[in-house]
């Protein structure tokens, strides 16, 4: 993984592959406080694969932790979604509507760039 810009503009560390080893990489330098909850999701992925007799819940895992890391590796998203969440609790309905909207794009975006496009 790389540091991060000398301006902050860019990502934090580069896009990972959806491997257990990048990912958990990832994790580790953009969300370390998250590595705790990382490790359950997988242990619970790797149960419910045995459970299934399926690689889906696997996949399934990887896809998560990726949409993860690709928004917490650009600081100015993950700030944006953190507020939108945090704005989910006013007692403004119009705030919460706006934050569910934006949260919403902001994962929308994360998911498709996960997946390639």
């Amino acid at each position: 993984m790389s540091m991060p810009y000398a301006d902050g503009s860019g990502p934090l560390v580069p896009k990972p592959e959806l491997t257990l080893p990048a990912l958990r990489q990832a994790v580790a330098a953009v969300a370390p406080s998250r590595l705790p909850e990382f490790f359950e999701d997988l242990q619970k992925a790797f149960v419910r694969a045995g459970d299934e007799d399926s690689v889906v819940p696997i996949r399934m895992f990887y896809r998560q932790w990726g949409v993860v890391i690709e928004i917490e590796r650009h600081p100015e998203t993950a700030r944006r979604l953190h507020a939108a969440e945090q704005a989910l609790s006013s007692p403004d309905p119009n705030v919460r509507e706006r934050a569910v909207r934006e949260a919403g794009e902001i994962v929308r975006a994360a998911h498709r760039e996960v997946a390639g496009g």
